[in-house]
């Protein structure tokens, strides 16, 4: 994928900010939504005129009628234009239109069958497309969703991160996992990813922390919902803002592109290095001993899971975590996954005998 392009002419020197409400709800809406964005130095502009939604009888927005009210405001200020789709013949009514890219949202990404045929109504097309990443956290899905995207002949493309769906209780409306789209970096490199602070905090307090978390991070810009009246929004007025809040948040951004020392930076990854070393000489030793523990309860007939075990081992690495100022979120990711290790060695060491 090195022939990627990048989204309307952005030129990296400075983030890619697209804005606009969650959905097109009146011509005056999308209009006055449009004017605040352009005011706030916005050259992108998003609303949703398709909506699908979690449950039956939400405001499931205003369909294809809708898409006239942005294409007026294309016109009036001169912004590039962009909404989400999910079936071939919401692409179609978009394209016809004029608007100027679709994003994929994350339920739509999640199913492979719906991604090829988007992709395969793209085919011809010249637009932009944005992928949402999947609802679960699976970066090869959200590579697989981009790749049908780019086989359809669109180069155009880039990734935005929205979070992901949790049964745990956060403080997030979706869990942000930064770990997968770093990892989607990692393996795509030259694809812009974006990040929707919106959805991930789903309240508007958080869109601003967010955002400078995923600009530390390296993202390239955002995608932030913002509405003339958000309380009154038709979905998700807890997560957005007004275009003035929203210009004033980007003014406290910081964009931190300066190059570091290289002799300071090189002596810090060398010593990650070492650490990282260290820490798998210890998580290799520590499965040595796993696979002891499962020799023993092999020859004592033991259940290889100890449950109340586990939860106790758990609770004090949480405490511990607590008290060094280590995230207790973190903490059980890791100690779930050690966990899950040991009990695949143990499960290995029963099956020999």
């Amino acid at each position: 994928m090195k022939d990627i392009r990048p989204l309307f002419d952005y030129d990296t020197q400075g983030p890619l900010y697209i804005a606009g409400p969650c959905s097109a709800e009146s011509r005056e809406q999308v209009l006055t939504a449009a004017a605040g964005v352009a005011a706030a130095g916005i050259k992108t502009f998003r609303a949703g005129v398709w909506k699908p939604r979690t449950k039956p009888g939400l405001f499931e927005g205003i369909g294809a009628p809708a898409l006239e009210w942005l294409a007026e405001a294309k016109r009036t200020y001169g912004l590039n234009i962009i909404t989400e789709v999910a079936t071939p013949d919401h692409l179609e009514a978009a394209l016809k239109a004029g608007i100027d890219g679709v994003w994929i949202g994350a339920r739509t990404t999640t199913n492979p069958f719906a991604m090829q045929q988007i992709a395969d109504a793209l085919e011809g097309a010249e637009t932009t497309v944005l992928v949402k990443n999947p609802v679960i956290p699976d970066v090869n899905l959200w590579i697989g969703a981009i790749e049908r995207i780019y086989n359809s002949g669109v180069r155009s493309i880039a990734a935005v991160h929205r979070g992901f769906g949790t049964h745990q209780a956060t403080m997030h409306r979706n869990d942000p996992h930064w770990s997968v789209p770093i990892e989607l970096h990692r393996l795509l490199p030259q694809m812009t990813i974006l990040s929707d602070p919106s959805h991930i905090g789903g309240r508007r307090e958080l869109i601003a922390p967010l955002s400078q978390q995923a600009l530390d991070l390296g993202f390239e810009g955002l995608m932030v919902e913002c509405h003339p009246e958000p309380d009154t929004a038709l979905s998700d007025a807890s997560q957005q803002v007004t275009p003035e809040q929203l210009g004033e948040i980007l003014k406290s951004l910081a964009w931190r592109r300066t190059p570091v020392d290289a002799d300071s930076l090189r002596d810090y990854r060398l010593h990650i290095d070492s650490i990282d070393s260290r820490l798998i000489e210890l998580l290799a030793e520590r499965m040595e001993v796993a696979r002891g523990i499962g020799e023993l309860k092999r020859r004592h007939g033991m259940a290889i899971v100890q449950r109340e075990r586990f939860n106790k081992l758990l609770e004090s690495a949480e405490n511990r975590a607590t008290s060094i100022g280590l995230s207790t979120t973190f903490i059980h990711q890791i100690f779930s996954a050690i966990h899950e290790e040991s009990v695949r060695q143990q499960v290995d060491e029963v099956k020999k005998k």
